[in-house]
């Protein structure tokens, strides 16, 4: 065991594909590409660099001398500067061309956007997985009916799959919402110290038209299709918060899944997956706990208030650019993305092994049935002649005796009894009981689910079809 602390997102929750992104490994990499861009762009627009000084840079471009540029930090305590060092070691032809031009921010905001908008498509593939996994569990139960809840009370029946349209339908807000995000990503660009491009227009003899053109070419380059078009020394610190304010509004959507999915479990209606061998509590063998659900919450809990960094971030930056959002983006994006990551790969998991029972939602259906058949009951009764005043009121008299006997006696719900017993509604228990099938009380539910699925999901996953996996990721303790 390490005796060090080591971050769980790592370790325990997210998958190794997006910790790969966030690692240095990644970063110090995108960092030599974005070197190799800067330097084919100034070729390109005139510069005196050659294509052996380019060849050079190219060949160790993944062949990262690691021992030396820690060495180097060491003494000059400047990340990229040690990073530019080491290149230029490897490379010496081209060491008095890397970096030209360009000030730390080249390198780290372009690497900070491309991590982001690579981890933004990481988390669009988790939840086009999840839309249908649960667009097949929403079809599979469309018609099945379950007792719905306003307020966590009894209200009209709903069907099982029409709930699940609500959930799919969040995430569907949700995919759309981080493809607007994607689809509007930019690259810092070459913009200098405080962002007037000086130290490029010095470069180019003071040829304003290719400073200009040095920005379209360094983005088309790294797959980009353009560059912010006034910045300070840094990107907008703004993209971070839209960012993060994208993964917590997904975090929101898996959060009130996970809820839920925790109090149907409670009602024994419908449960998590739950392993052979797996302990649900030390102490009490028979329990089955939501442990999946739990964790979703309490990680989406996490990227939701993350958020929030970036938002003060933004929000205190000073004139063209201040360090104070250095450590905490360090900590709060990628934190974010990870937690999100796992969140997503428990959601699928979750969807994909849910367990339903039939028989205890139809008990729990039944038992409040009778209360909502009452206005069909009170109707049937003043087609045949009554007063519809004087049933009302009957009905009510009736409902509440009924829920005496459930609440204060732990009894059975006898109000069917007891209305075929009044001669006012003229109607036998069994003509009543023939009234009590969940499905003449769901109203649209099944075909807004299919129709829903058919018009709304179907487009979406046939469009993303090149993301969909047959497997998810493995979960781990």
């Amino acid at each position: 065991m390490k005796p060090i602390y080591e971050n769980p997102l790592n370790s325990r929750y997210a998958s190794q594909e997006m910790s790969h992104l966030f690692s240095p490994d990644y970063k110090f990499r995108t960092w030599r590409k974005l070197w190799i861009a800067l330097a084919e762009a100034e070729q390109e627009l005139g510069l005196d660099i050659t294509d052996e000084q380019i060849a050079q840079m190219k060949q160790y471009q993944d062949d990262i001398n690691y021992d030396v540029a820690q060495a180097r930090e060491k003494e000059v305590r400047h990340d990229v500067m040690s990073h530019v060092y080491a290149f230029g070691v490897q490379v010496p032809k081209a060491m008095p061309i890397i970096h030209l031009g360009a000030t730390s921010c080249y390198v780290g905001d372009n690497t900070d956007i491309i991590i982001m908008t690579e981890g933004m498509k990481v988390i669009r593939k988790r939840l086009v997985n999840v839309i249908r996994e649960l667009a097949k569990f929403a079809d599979q139960y469309k018609d099945m009916p379950t007792l719905a809840f306003t307020h966590f009370q009894p209200a009209q029946p709903t069907t099982v799959g029409k709930r699940a349209s609500l959930w799919l339908q969040d995430l569907m807000m949700d995919l759309a919402r981080l493809e607007e995000q994607i689809g509007k990503a930019k690259l810092l660009g070459s913009k200098g110290t405080t962002g007037t491009q000086a130290s490029f227009l010095e470069l180019f003899d003071g040829d304003m038209e290719k400073v200009k053109q040095l920005d379209g070419i360094i983005a088309k380059k790294m797959g980009f299709s353009s560059c912010f078009a006034v910045s300070g020394q840094t990107y907008p610190r703004k993209l971070d918060s839209q960012v993060l304010n994208v993964l917590a509004e997904v975090a929101q959507s898996a959060y009130k899944f996970s809820n839920d999915i925790r109090l149907l479990q409670h009602l024994k209606e419908i449960e998590e997956p739950f392993e052979k061998s797996q302990i649900g509590s030390s102490a009490m063998a028979y329990k089955r706990n939501p442990m999946r659900s739990e964790r979703m919450g309490s990680l989406a809990r996490y990227v939701i208030t993350a958020a929030l960094n970036p938002a003060i971030t933004a929000s205190t930056q000073w004139f063209e650019r201040t360090l104070d959002d250095s450590a905490n983006k360090r900590i709060s994006v990628p934190e974010a993305f990870l937690a999100l990551d796992a969140v997503l790969i428990l959601y699928r998991n979750v969807v994909d092994g849910l367990v339903v029972y039939p028989k205890v939602i139809e008990k729990h259906l039944m038992a409040e049935l009778p209360f909502m058949a009452t206005e069909n009951i009170m109707m049937d009764a003043v087609k045949r002649g009554g007063n519809r005043q004087e049933l009302h009121e009957k009905i009510r008299v009736h409902s509440m005796a009924a829920g005496r006997v459930v609440k204060e006696e732990g009894g059975k719900n006898d109000l069917l009894e007891r209305i075929a017993a009044d001669p006012a509604f003229g109607v036998t228990l069994e003509e009543l009981e023939k009234l009590m099938d969940g499905r003449n009380y769901v109203g649209c539910a099944p075909e807004q689910t299919a129709s829903f699925l058919k018009k709304e999901v179907a487009p979406v996953l046939e469009k993303y079809q090149d993301l969909l996996e047959n497997e998810g990721e493995e979960i781990r303790v």
